[in-house]
């Protein structure tokens, strides 16, 4: 199983969680059964590529992603492609897995989602 998360940076479970979820400048990817990790650039139109980041993280094999919070679209996006999504994601990566291990996150819904601060 494979969690996307969006991150500040390239520290590995050091970096810190990006609470502007489409503007992320990276995205660290964990494979919960090996441990092995991998920095993503965030490539998206947010960072003048193009795609959403709910695509990129498909293309990358992403089945749940742990996020501060994230707009509407970027959750109903998720769902479509069948991506589990969690919130409340704070702190450092590794903070973060553990939060989410221990229950700590919530599993987004549209009635939770962030309507400001143009979140993706």
């Amino acid at each position: 199983m494979k969690i996307g998360i969006p991150t500040m940076g390239d520290s590995g479970l050091d970096e810190q969680v990006s609470h502007h979820f489409g503007r992320a400048p990276t995205f660290t990817i964990v494979n919960a059964d090996t441990d092995e990790l991998r920095i993503v650039p965030n490539t998206s139109e947010h960072q003048g590529g193009s795609g959403k980041p709910p695509e990129l993280m498909a293309e990358n094999d992403v089945d749940i992603m742990l996020c501060s919070n994230l707009g509407p679209r970027a959750i109903k996006m998720f769902e479509d492609i069948g991506i589990e999504v969690y919130t409340g994601a704070d702190g450092t990566v590794e903070e973060t897995l553990e939060s989410w291990r221990s229950g700590e996150l919530s599993e987004a819904t549209d009635r939770d989602a962030c309507r400001q601060h143009r979140h993706g």
